[in-house]
């Protein structure tokens, strides 16, 4: 039984960074890309971030670029979501994401880890 599991989110204050983190189980980690998305309240889940197996390709959204970078540990079976200089609108509940596809990762989903930013 595949499971992911994020964790590190919390509240912070605009301006401020969280690291993410997203433990996978039951899958063979490596072979999978791993994504990041998010969906804010009143809102529709959205892209953020992916990364390719071997961590050596990223790709962001807009709306994070230059500020949010994905890394992994395949020898952990972790993928990380670096997030600095956050801004309110970046409040939502974060989900990653593994696929066996490069460029849409969602064949398992994790339970989401809720960030929030005040101004």
């Amino acid at each position: 039984q595949v499971q992911l599991v994020e964790s590190g989110g919390g509240l912070v204050q605009a301006g401020d960074s969280l690291r993410l983190s997203c433990a996978g189980s039951g899958l063979t980690f490596s072979s999978y890309t791993m994504g990041w998305f998010r969906q804010a309240p009143g809102k529709e889940r959205e892209f953020v971030a992916r990364i390719s197996r071997s961590g050596g390709s990223t790709y962001y959204a807009d709306s994070v670029q230059g500020r949010f970078t994905s890394s992994r540990d395949n020898a952990k079976n972790t993928v990380y979501l670096q997030m600095n200089s956050l801004k309110p609108e970046d409040t939502a509940v974060y989900y990653c994401s593994a696929g066996r596809s490069s460029y849409n990762p969602n064949d398992y989903w994790g339970q989401g880890t809720q960030v929030t930013v005040s101004s």
